[in-house]
């Protein structure tokens, strides 16, 4: 089988770069050996952004690399150097890619040249122990844990940004109408599904320019599935007019430009779009009819013959021929006409911005504590953008580090909130949802870092630079004066005791 050369549907794997990890480090100086602590912030990690691109007409390397990951940051480093941040990763979609998520609400509408999605947000870089250092926690022993980045599951779709569509069945001429109007060389052969791919043309009708695309072809069913209709009906939901392309030549017995008509209006009225992009029904878009191949003589009795019927149902109707280029230039200015009046009606396609989706901000400080029956017990869940993310930094080989997060949530009111909902020491808490939930017994009075060390201060105290104070030169001399003293003093002390016999050389 041969490979794929046009995508208009991919399901996309992407993941943010995780931040870099704090440093924790002390600085060290001749005769300071706790010179306080210098450990840098590491780096954010890069956001995944989708971005249109002009050059780019299909989905087909994500195809085949669907799995697609950022940089990540790098971790700090002491004497207060950051981390760098890690490199974001630019995705290129076609103009009019749409973006769902795995439950498939659309989030984005990528429409004009350098609209953009950030499909995944890179995660922090941890802060080092010189930012995490206060008046009261002047050397903290720790640093914070970089965030792991976003991961999502993504569907993208291509919904062609096109005026104009040749719908109707295979091989009724829509490929060669759109070769002769414009300057696209669609590929042509006599056999049903030729064109397997939308192909798009630009045509210039007097000062009007607008885009048409030939819409591989339906048959009854198309809306359910069948054929190729169901993957490519998504490109005409753009388009503000439909064009009617029947084969007035065709031999196929019970088929007819009338029942033709009626085949593809139906599919076209059960067929529905997508609400969230704002789109119209199909069925209520502008519709001209036209009736190809009218070189043939046969075809064009029979175009001339119904055209009354038509034209009685409501519908613009133009007799052409691809072949012999007839009634293009009529039909032409005529397609003008009606994208200058949607255009003015509900403006240019390039010009319209969809309403993007936005995750919610990880800054978030709410958070609530409920109380759940497991197959092992009740447990107390936190919830919340602050807690889990917190705890996501912490470091939980280092005590101070949990004595640090324990600190945070008391400030936050987590404590508050767990004995409020009836919690006591030794409960189980869970603090998130899924996987990463940390789970642990609740002790509210858990010690911290500093008192681990052996103060008796608040948490996150440090007394091994509470005494700032460094001896004068005075200080110092009174010292050495008392130590030789001290050392004189032993020796004469020795040089009596020999004298008395208490000790000789031999012993």
């Amino acid at each position: 089988m041969a490979a794929p050369t046009f995508v208009d549907r991919v399901t996309l794997y992407v993941s943010a770069g995780n931040g870099g990890h704090g440093c924790a480090s002390v600085r060290r100086e001749k005769f300071k050996p706790l010179g306080g602590p210098d450990g840098g912030n590491g780096g954010n990690g890069g956001d995944v952004v989708l971005r249109v691109d002009h050059q780019v007409t299909t989905l087909l390397d994500y195809h085949r690399s669907p799995h697609r990951k950022a940089g990540n940051g790098r971790p700090g480093e002491g004497d207060e150097r950051n981390g760098g941040n890690g490199e974001p990763l630019v995705l290129a979609v076609p103009d009019g890619t749409v973006v769902k998520n795995d439950r498939g609400d659309v989030v984005a509408d990528l429409v004009g040249e350098g609209a953009e999605y950030v499909a995944a947000g890179g995660g922090r870089g941890g802060l080092g122990n010189k930012a995490l250092a206060t008046t009261k926690r002047k050397a903290p022993g720790f640093a914070l844990l970089g965030e792991p980045g976003a991961e999502a599951t993504l569907t993208l779709e291509l919904k062609t940004l096109a005026d104009v569509a040749l719908i109707g069945f295979p091989s009724a001429g829509k490929s060669s109408l759109v070769s002769v109007i414009s300057a696209a060389k669609p590929k042509i052969a006599d056999y049903p599904f030729t064109t397997l791919v939308p192909n798009l043309g630009v045509v210039t009708a007097g000062d009007v320019r607008y885009t048409v695309a030939d819409v591989p072809g339906l048959i009854p069913g198309a809306h359910e599935g069948r054929g190729l209709g169901l993957e490519f009906l998504r490109h005409v939901e753009r388009c503000s007019v439909l064009v009617h392309v029947v084969d007035c030549a065709t031999l196929d017995p019970g088929r007819d430009p009338m029942s033709d008509l009626d085949v593809i209006e139906d599919e076209l009225r059960q067929y529905v779009p997508d609400d969230a992009l704002g789109g119209r029904p199909l069925a209520e878009r502008t519709r001209i009819v036209v009736l190809n191949k009218a070189d043939v003589p046969e075809a064009r009795e029979l175009a001339e013959f119904v055209r009354g019927d038509l034209e009685a149902r409501g519908l613009e109707v133009h007799i052409v021929s691809a072949v012999a280029r007839t009634g293009l230039k009529e039909l032409t200015f005529s397609l003008a006409r009606h994208v200058q009046a949607h255009r003015a009606e509900f403006g240019e396609v390039e010009e319209r911005r969809r309403i993007v989706i936005r995750p919610e901000a990880l800054d978030d400080g709410g958070f609530s504590v409920r109380r759940e029956n497991t197959s092992d017990g009740f447990v107390f869940r936190v919830t919340g953008a602050k807690p889990v993310r917190w705890v996501r930094q912490t470091d939980f080989t280092n005590d101070e580090a949990v004595g640090y997060l324990a600190d945070r949530l008391n400030r936050l009111g987590v404590e508050e909130e767990l004995v409020k909902v009836g919690a006591v020491a030794g409960d189980t808490v869970v603090i998130g949802d899924g996987d990463d939930a940390v789970v642990f017994d609740w002790e509210p009075t858990l010690s911290s870092g500093a008192e681990i060390l052996g103060t008796v201060g608040p948490r996150g105290t440090d007394i091994r630079l509470e005494d700032a104070h460094r001896p004068t030169r005075a200080e110092k001399r009174e010292d050495y004066d008392l130590r030789r003293a001290a050392k004189q003093a032993a020796r004469e002390e020795l040089a009596e005791e020999r004298r008395a016999g208490l000790w000789t050389s031999e012993d």
